[in-house]
Order: C-alpha cells, then structure tokens, then sequence
C-alpha cells in the first residue's frame, strides 16, 4: 500500500501535491492547537523575497516571540536564493528554530540547532559571502551564549526562555 494511500486512510491532511501537511492551527511556537481553537496564521510557503523583505519579515516575527514561523520565512530564502547563500539562509533559519525548541522546552535540541546555525552563518563573519548587513559575529556570540544558558537552565530545573525577550536581531531591523 502507497503511503498517500494510509495517510488518506487515516484522515491526514494533504496538500494538492499529496504531500502530508498539518492543517491544525498552531501557537506562536508552531505548536499544533486542537482543531477548532484559535491559532496563530502561518506563513504561506514559497513566498519569493528579496533578501531586505525576508530579513524585515523574520524580524516582524522573531520580535513577536514567533520563532518557528521566522523559521518558514528564512527556508524560503534559502530555497528560492542563489546557491551561494544557502548556508546564510539555511543558518539563519536553523538559529530559528533552536530558539523555537529551547522556548519551547527542549533544550538539547535547541542548544544544538543554535550551535549548527551558528556554524553555518560563521563562515559569512569574515567576508566569506554577502551578509545583506547580518550581524554574523553577533548572532554567532548570541546563539553560542543562549545555547551555554539553555543548556545549563535545563540541568538547574529553570523555566524555557521566553522566545521574544530572547530574539536574536539578524541584521538591525
């Protein structure tokens, strides 16, 4: 049995490609709420933007404590920008998502997609590709210290970090 057909069978939602896609709302964290309860909208996926208009859009949203949907919009930098800057893209939309799960509770994930993100962007701190006026040094020192906090607020029982007052300002916006 093809797995569009079990997935249909068990009533998953599906977008026109047949592709498995969760139509629940969800939180600012991108949580699933029950169907029904009032979510925040998501972020339409393959919106094309230049990179001014992405860095502003996932600013709007990273200052809104809405991480995860920051996330979306930097992956559809990096899908639809040159090759060369996928790891930009790609970095920045992992440092999202580090704070999304660190926010969210999970401190080993999100300590470890803070440090992979923070990998991916530091080969841009010393010129090595266009920036679009990313603070790459500062993110890098950012994701590196509230990786270090995450990880030790977890082993001392401290609450997740709030995912607004913790947003990282990519390029000044």
């Amino acid at each position: 049995m093809s797995g569009d057909s079990r997935g249909a069978s068990r009533g998953r939602d599906r977008d026109a490609e047949g592709r498995a896609r969760n139509a629940r709302p969800r939180d600012g964290l991108g949580r699933p709420l029950p169907r029904g309860a009032v979510g925040v909208p998501r972020q339409p996926e393959g919106v094309v933007r230049g990179p001014g208009e992405t860095l502003r859009e996932a600013q709007r949203l990273l200052d809104a404590g809405m991480p995860f949907h920051a996330h979306e919009v930097f992956e559809d930098a990096w899908k639809s920008g040159p090759v060369g800057e996928r790891e930009l893209w790609q970095g920045l939309a992992q440092l999202a998502v580090g704070l999304t799960h660190a926010a969210r509770g999970n401190a080993t994930g999100g300590a470890r997609l803070l440090l992979r993100g923070a990998g991916r962007v530091s080969g841009y701190a010393a010129g090595g590709g266009e920036t679009y006026g990313v603070d790459v040094a500062g993110l890098v020192r950012w994701a590196g210290e509230l990786a270090a906090r995450v990880e030790r607020g977890a082993a001392g029982g401290a609450a997740p970090p709030d995912a607004a007052a913790e947003a990282p300002r990519p390029a000044g916006c």
